[in-house]
């Protein structure tokens, strides 16, 4: 095994060096706007339900509207401390290294969200199951295969048979008359 392993990022000052693709402050200032504005449209919707204290207690809105209240504040927090940490403002969010980690895992779970459109639940999750212990788990073949239908099976016994819980189905659901 190397000095660097795949899961701690390399040092600047090794013989790997790794361009920063996205800084830590930039991610947190953009979390931090997108969660304020989250907040602004959780507080205007819940002012105009009403976040008033009635004579029978409190309106829809009242704790809704005191919860924005909150994130509001701890986004405009994030952003000042995002802003004035200069510790931060280096330290490096995404790096061309970590990119490919992020995109195995991200790329399947995306195909996954669409393949559930398609071919409904439980035949995605078996897919997604199966691909994800045999390619990053690198798990032989017939135990994520085997994994990926008890799961799946799992799922189906639980959700469908037990619960009577609707979900997306496809076209091997279909057959068997789900």
């Amino acid at each position: 095994m190397s000095s660097h392993d795949s899961a701690t990022p390399p040092s600047h000052d090794g013989p790997i060096r790794s361009r920063t693709l996205v800084r830590t402050s930039t991610v947190d200032l953009i979390t931090c706007a997108l969660l304020l504005g989250l907040a602004a449209l959780l507080g205007w919707d819940s002012w105009r339900t009403g976040a008033a204290w009635a004579p029978d207690g409190p309106e829809a809105g009242y704790f809704p509207f005191y919860l924005a209240l909150l994130l509001g504040a701890a986004s405009l927090f994030g952003m000042a401390r995002a802003i004035l940490s200069h510790d931060v403002i280096t330290e490096a969010f995404l790096t061309r290294d970590q990119i490919g980690r992020v995109a195995a895992v991200f790329l399947p779970t995306l195909a996954f969200v669409l393949l559930t459109q398609v071919l409904g639940i439980y035949v995605a999750s078996f897919l997604l199951v199966a691909g994800f212990m045999t390619v990053v788990g690198r798990i032989r073949w017939w135990i994520s295969l085997f994994t990926a239908v008890v799961f799946s099976g799992l799922m189906f016994a639980v959700f469908e048979i037990a619960f009577n819980v609707i979900m997306p189905k496809g076209p091997l659901e279909a057959a068997f008359g789900y």
